[in-house]
Parts: structure tokens; sequence; C-alpha cells
């Protein structure tokens, strides 16, 4: 379960999220929606522990962000635009992401690779991948450690509407296998085909969507 209690998060003069708390249960999909710069992303990045809050507190999984931990346990991450070594391929990419937790081992990445439709066998580089292809890769970087948690900030970028269909279609199943999924997305129909749950971020309140 992830507890965000009162959270609010100040920069400068700005106040970018304002005594934000709700609670994430496991085996559901929520959603996170609204424009750019209302707050999605900085609170995102509390609950990942990428940004400390200026008040307020974060527990995921009974362990505070920041006191307890450093960084959540058991949670995979898309923040932002993923980054890989560019001249490496796919799998290599992930074989070294394993190596540092030993969490994950080869066969788990070409597993997660064949999930995400990417095939493991491409001697392609990931600078030489579309955009499709680097956020396919982004999400395989992110359930590769088998994660109960997943923290996905508008993880259909770059996507075809086949490609979409197809994740879609991954992040159900991994709801179905207990997971709990936070997802930012611009598109109404992510939120409305995936989400259990909606939280609408406006000038860094956050207000559950009820009908």
């Amino acid at each position: 379960m992830i507890e965000i209690q009162n959270i609010t998060k100040i920069y400068g003069k700005q106040t970018v999220l304002k005594n934000v708390t709700a609670k994430l249960e496991e085996g559901k999909i929520y959603g996170l929606v609204g424009v750019n710069g209302s707050g999605k992303t900085t609170l995102m990045r509390c609950i990942c522990g990428f940004t400390r809050p200026t008040s307020g507190k974060v527990i995921v999984n009974g362990k505070v962000i920041g006191k307890d931990v450093d960084f959540p346990e058991s949670t995979g991450i898309i923040i932002e635009t993923p980054g890989f070594l560019a001249h490496y391929s796919g799998l290599r990419n992930l074989k070294l992401l394993a190596g540092v937790s030993h969490k994950a081992d080869e066969a788990r990445a070409r597993a997660v690779m064949k999930m995400v439709k990417l095939n493991p066998d491409n001697k392609k580089t990931v600078g030489q991948y579309s955009l499709g292809m680097r956020q396919r890769l982004g999400i395989a970087q992110a359930i590769m450690e088998d994660p109960r948690f997943l923290i996905l900030d508008e993880p259909f970028n770059g996507l075809d509407k086949h490609g979409v269909a197809e994740i879609r279609e991954l992040l159900l199943d991994l709801k179905a296998a207990g997971k709990t999924i936070l997802l930012a997305s611009h598109n109404d129909e992510d939120i409305r085909i995936l989400c259990d749950h909606v939280y609408e971020m406006d000038g860094g309140v956050l207000r559950e969507r009820t009908a």
C-alpha cells in the first residue's frame, strides 16, 4: 500500500503540491490527470523519493520515504524520458541494470522484453530505437524486477495505436497479478479503460474524481 499524507512541496515562492493526501491499495490501477504544471510529476517524484516534500510524508509498504528508506522498495518507475546507454542494445541495457540490484537475470530481461513486444535478440542499439521502442524498453525496465508498485508517468508516449493496446493489456495483467499501479496520462481513453480510481490534480490540489 502507498499512503500519501498531507504532502506539501514548495519551490521558492511557488507551492507545487498543497496538502495532498491519498491511499493506493494493492491490485488496483489509479489514474492521475491534470494539465502540464499541475503537480502530477512532482507528486510522483515525491512518492519515488526523488524529491523530498516540504512537509508531510509518503509511506510505501509501511516505510516512510526519506526516513526509513531513501527510495521505495519493490517499485518500478517511469518518470519523464527513460534513460539508457544509446550505444548498447536493449537487452544489454537491461542486463546492466539487473546487475546493479541482482534481482533479475538475463532470462528475466529477455522475458520482459518479449512482454512489451521487443525482440531481445535484436542487435540494434537503443540510439537507433524509435520513440515507441524506447518507451517499450522503459516499461520493460520498470517491470523487470517484478515490483509490487508501478509509478508510470505518461507510459503510452510514442506508442502507436497497436502499441497502446498491447501495453494496456499488459497493465491489466499486472493489476490482475496484484500490482498497484499509479499512472498519469493525457488520454481520457487510457484512464477510462484502465483505472479503478481517478485523481485530478489542479494547481497542486488533489481531488478524487467521483463520477
